[in-house]
């Protein structure tokens, strides 16, 4: 049974979702020294919000959220050596990485066994995520390589991978656990809500 909400109700709860993910991304359990950190699940409201939503809502929610993300993080700009580096420090490491969050829905949907939908979706955007930063690191953050001794004499694609993966996949997995036990517990809070 789904209940109607109202578009404020809705512009409500994501204004809720966009507060829980930031406060959620200030608890970092493991940070990088160049940037990316494993939190508290701080993914999960957003894509909770895509999940009850649908993608257009979904969409909005994350992309407020990069947003402010983009601002609290305004001084990671000026490490960018040129414009053009700045430009695509703002896409792929704020607005494209966090808003594709909120595409879990137009790929958990496909699934009729909810669980595996809600799954394979989180896991989906996550994922997104990670080429987000992996393309981010490959192509602006590529200099920070000669800091690490493990990465002297590698192809800069590969040492964007080594790095981003390690916070990319713990988060992703902690993503996705942490969203299939509320799915599993709360399965009410995935239910789609119509206007």
């Amino acid at each position: 049974m789904t209940t109607s909400y109202s578009r404020t109700r809705i512009l409500v709860e994501g204004a809720m979702m966009i507060a829980l993910a930031t406060v959620l991304s200030m608890i970092k359990i493991f940070e990088m020294p160049f940037g990316g950190s494993v939190t508290l699940l701080s993914m999960m409201p957003l894509i909770l919000m895509s999940y009850r939503h649908g993608v257009r809502w979904g969409l909005l929610t994350a992309f407020v959220h990069s947003v402010l993300q983009l601002v609290l993080g305004i001084s990671n700009i000026g490490y960018c050596p040129t414009v053009l580096s700045q430009i695509g420090c703002i896409l792929l490491d704020y607005i494209i990485a966090f808003s594709v969050l909120g595409l879990a829905d137009a790929i958990g949907k496909r699934f009729e066994n909810r669980v595996a939908g809600v799954i394979v979706g989180a896991a989906a955007v996550c994922a997104l995520r990670f080429v987000c930063s992996w393309l981010s690191g490959m192509l602006i953050w590529g200099s920070y390589q000669s800091y690490y001794d493990w990465a002297t004499g590698m192809p800069v694609w590969l040492y964007s991978l080594i790095y981003n993966g390690n916070y990319m996949l713990p988060e992703t997995v902690l993503t996705v656990i942490g969203t299939v036990l509320l799915v599993k517990t709360a399965s009410r809070l995935f239910e789609r809500q119509q206007i």
